[in-house]
């Protein structure tokens, strides 16, 4: 609350919004200090993904076809990372909060719904900062050389996050939140196992590389392969795929997204 000396008694109320830079900020550490107090988010966006950069780091190297295991997992767990936040997490907050009204009421303050959609964004990517440092530095304690374009590594886990994290409101705004629940993880554990993420789509069966090489998954983490592990160059064709489906989420999420 501001003051002015135009009161007989030198102050006087002048009432009104906070700016909005502030309210942004407040809401984005409000979406940050909520997914790090949650249990079941902290097993998803840091515990697993760092069991499973140690475990699969002394898988052998005709497995991962690469030598040391390290160098070859490391550019998947950070793809699972983006997955973990971006879709998982973010779905599943989001469903419980349209079914509690938190969203109605959200989107009613100062904010705008257009400022809390800007707030989870920016919460996302504080908490992936987070991810990455952390597994960054397990993985270099494991014995981790990456080659390449720090800065293409980058622009990849930007292109995830923005995909992902369409998709992941997709199927917040639309489905009930139990079933959200269900839907996220499932399909979370099943993009570890066939989702091109951990094991690249063309060490899959014949059968299913060619659709799984489309998914935004199965193009996030080998192109981070690409630059991490071989490299190379910003691979357009795994930003051709994440381009494609971030904007197949962001339309289709803007068109059926439900606010209660």
């Amino acid at each position: 609350m501001t003051t002015s000396s135009s009161s007989p008694g030198g102050l006087a109320p002048r009432p009104g919004a906070a700016p909005r830079s502030r309210i942004l900020a407040a809401q984005t550490g409000a979406e940050i200090r909520m997914t790090l107090r949650n249990g079941e988010q902290l097993l998803l966006t840091l515990v697993i993904p760092v069991l499973l950069l140690v475990g699969l780091s002394h898988l052998p190297a005709d497995v991962v076809g690469h030598s040391p295991a390290i160098d070859a997992v490391t550019p998947g767990i950070l793809a699972l990372a983006v997955i973990s936040t971006a879709f998982t997490g973010l779905a599943i907050a989001t469903g419980f909060e349209r079914r509690y009204g938190v969203l109605t009421l959200l989107g009613a303050t100062p904010l705008g719904r257009s400022g809390l959609l800007v707030a989870k964004t920016l919460g996302v990517l504080a908490v992936e900062v987070a991810q990455v440092a952390l597994i960054a530095v397990v993985a270099w304690l494991l014995g981790w050389q990456p080659v390449g374009s720090v800065p293409a590594a980058v622009v990849l886990l930007v292109l995830g996050t923005a995909a992902f994290a369409s998709l992941g409101l997709l199927l917040a705004g639309t489905l009930r939140a139990e079933a959200t629940l269900a839907v996220a993880n499932g399909l979370y554990l099943l993009l570890i196992a066939v989702g091109g993420v951990v094991i690249p789509a063309g060490r899959l069966p014949a059968t299913v590389e060619p659709l799984v090489s489309l998914l935004p998954s199965a193009a996030l983490g080998q192109g981070l392969r690409d630059v991490l592990l071989h490299g190379e160059s910003l691979p357009l064709g795994s930003v051709a795929v994440l381009l494609v489906w971030t904007a197949i989420g962001g339309v289709a999420a803007s068109r059926t997204f439900r606010w209660s």
